[in-house]
């Protein structure tokens, strides 16, 4: 089906800034929405930030005026930059992304796919 990959978490200083990238590939005949969850220990999995295929985002309350989801399309790629850092944003976050695929040389079908995740801790 899709696979995604994600880079670019790692330890930051609140404040600081971080950029996620996310890299789908296999036998993909369109992605729809692209997006990026969190994850916090004990914590439900949350919707961060949302980009569709046209352009249009969606935020978080928590993460509105800091962080700015883009993607590439020619890429398969969607990114999030984190700005302006908070403890709080300490999470494992997680690409998604939804469309469709080849099964075979004349039939599509629908597929959503999560990333492996990657850490970000902002600690001092």
């Amino acid at each position: 089906q899709v696979q995604l990959v994600e880079s670019g978490g790692g330890l930051v200083q609140p404040g600081g800034s971080l950029r996620l990238s996310c890299a789908a590939s296999g036998r993909i005949a369109s992605i729809n929405t692209m997006g990026w969850f969190q994850q916090a220990p004990g914590k439900q999995r949350e919707m961060v930030a949302l980009i569709t295929s046209g352009g249009t985002t969606n935020y978080a309350d928590s993460v509105k005026g800091r962080f700015i989801i883009s993607r590439d399309s020619a890429k398969n790629t969607v990114y999030l930059q984190m700005n302006g850092l908070k403890p709080e944003d300490t999470a494992v976050y997680y690409c998604n992304a939804d469309g469709t695929y080849w099964r075979d040389s004349y039939y599509s079908d629908v597929f959503s796919s999560w990333g492996q995740g990657t850490q970000v801790t902002v600690s001092s």
